[in-house]
């Protein structure tokens, strides 16, 4: 077996989280500044070293004031923990073309295990005769579990931020030569 090393087509990936606002509407942000590094042996994901970090810094959610208040310590503390991560610690096939992709995510110096649904879009040549392989990867995580931890709360008594935060993510990889 070969070891093949993966890079990340940047015009082909994105990383979003959706929040609930003031319990009736969603904002949308992302990461734009990313990497995700994997190894495999041969073209098995399956056996797949995979690391993702993402520079807090970058975090836009359309709105600069809401993110500097991400920014701030009320939230990521970018200046104190400038890159979040992800490291995958295991995989499960759930049928043909999807998977379970379990791993710890890092977020403030606080890291916890957790599950990401992975659906495999499978492995093409393009026109260049470059290898390619997508991923659409969803989850979700409570933002307080890794010390997100900021409310405010309106004058009826809803909550400004919900604590569920759902994560999607596009990845397309390019295996290296």
């Amino acid at each position: 077996m070969a070891t093949v090393k993966w890079t990340m087509d940047p015009t082909h990936s994105e990383v979003q989280f959706k929040v609930r606002h003031l319990m009736i509407s969603t904002v949308t942000g992302n990461f734009p500044k990313f990497d995700v590094q994997v190894e495999t042996q041969d073209l098995d994901f399956m056996t797949a070293k995979a690391k993702f970090t993402a520079e807090v810094s970058s975090v836009d959610t359309k709105n600069e004031q809401r993110n500097q208040h991400l920014k701030s310590a009320d939230f990521f503390d970018a200046a104190k923990y400038p890159t979040l991560s992800f490291v995958a610690t295991r995989y499960e096939k759930v049928d043909n073309d999807s998977y379970e992709l379990y791993g710890d995510l890092t977020i403030r110096n606080t890291t916890k295990n957790i599950k990401l649904d992975v659906e495999f879009g499978g492995v093409i040549t393009d026109p260049w005769g470059n290898t390619r392989a997508g991923f659409s990867i969803n989850g979700k995580i409570n933002r307080k579990d890794f010390g997100l931890a900021w409310h405010a709360v309106t004058e009826t008594g809803g909550l400004v931020a919900g604590d569920e935060v759902k994560i999607h993510v596009e990845v397309e990889l390019i295996k290296q030569a």
